[in-house]
């Protein structure tokens, strides 16, 4: 081996500033990924909000759940989740009713226009992340994938909502 070849040895960073890096990453991605979801919003135009879409999406994975299991879902108080729902029930996204198992509690749901709505956002987001992948070094993207996946299992979030051929009627 030539003296030119070898590369000199890089320290290995600390765990301190291993995290650092990777949370500064995270924060460049995620501007780049909130200006998606900005755009993405803009196609149903002012009929819902980022946050009003996120709860929206968490019911789509739910499919059916209790207020305050949404609420803990949003980290959001359950009087904070009512009045969202309120405006949703309003505006017809999200529907709700009595749990026959329990008449104290009430069990909502996304009506079909709710889930058009997740549906219709989503695959806007999906075809300018796909752009976005479409264009990195193909070398990088399993990690991205797993590095991705141990990033929203460690946070909590459920996957992507994904529309099967059950039907949003209550039974």
């Amino acid at each position: 081996m030539t003296e030119s070849a070898i590369e000199p040895m890089q320290p290995e960073p600390t765990p301190a500033e291993d995290v650092d890096a990777v949370t500064s990453a995270v924060l460049t991605a995620s501007r780049l990924l909130m200006g998606i979801s900005v755009r993405s919003l803009a196609s149903v135009g002012e009929r819902v909000t980022l946050p009003q879409f996120r709860l929206l999406v968490v019911l789509a994975a739910r499919r059916e759940t209790k207020l305050v299991t949404l609420a803990e879902d949003l980290a959001v108080n359950p009087s904070t989740a009512m009045r969202m729902v309120e405006r949703l029930v309003a505006a017809g996204l999200v529907s709700r009713r009595t749990n026959p198992a329990s008449r104290r509690e009430v069990l909502l749901r996304l009506t079909e226009s709710g889930q058009q709505i997740v549906e219709e956002v989503t695959a806007r987001r999906r075809e300018e992340i796909a752009a976005i992948v479409a264009a990195m070094p193909a070398g990088h993207r399993a990690g991205l994938v797993d590095g991705l996946r141990a990033f929203t299992d460690a946070g909590g979030e459920p996957g992507e909502p994904v529309r099967d051929t059950v039907p949003l009627e209550w039974d």
